[in-house]
């Protein structure tokens, strides 16, 4: 029985190598076929392609296409829209300047969303502390009543034992 297992194990084994090697050559064998026969042409010089015949027409240039793209210019970019005609007008530090204020505007909303949700955090955190010193104050009662109770259980007992003595005493022989 182990023979054979280890029979099956080589065959799969083999199987494994030879189907890894048809992997190998079916991904490599058309890229080194190619090169191979390059190699093989550029030894020879006269035996080139002959020179193609065909009846192509010649390829569309972008003008023939969209005639209008061609009297386009960057310097015309948004001449007929006057806001974007203001824009591009604009000097470079007035840029500048409109970037910083919508940074600062950015910013100031940042800090207003920052203290609003701090405020809700400082909030909720002494609802919690609020909770957790009425938890605190009711396990302090808690814990007194049961003291409270322990001692008199003990009372209790010792009473329930003095009894049970004076009733031994007359003659009791209990349960």
């Amino acid at each position: 029985m182990r023979e054979m297992s280890r029979r099956s194990g080589n065959c799969v084994r083999c199987c494994l190598v030879i189907f890894a090697v048809v992997s190998a050559l079916a991904v490599c064998g058309p890229a080194l076929f190619w090169r191979f026969k390059k190699g093989v042409s550029l030894g020879d010089n006269k035996s080139s392609c002959p020179p193609c015949n065909c009846d192509c027409p010649p390829p569309l240039s972008l003008l023939k296409i969209a005639p209008g793209l061609a009297n386009l210019s960057v310097t015309d970019c948004g001449s007929n829209d006057p806001d974007v005609k203001q824009e591009m007008e604009k000097q470079f530090v007035d840029l500048l300047t409109e970037e910083l204020k919508l940074q600062e505007a950015v910013a100031e909303e940042h800090l207003r969303h920052m203290n609003i949700t701090f405020g809700d955090a400082k909030r909720v955190a002494s609802q919690y502390q609020k909770e957790a010193e009425k938890c605190n104050a009711a396990t302090e009662t808690c814990e007194e009543a049961r003291e409270r109770a322990e001692a008199l259980l003990i009372k209790e007992r010792k009473v329930t034992s003095l009894w049970e003595r004076r009733a031994q005493q007359m003659g009791w022989e209990g349960e």
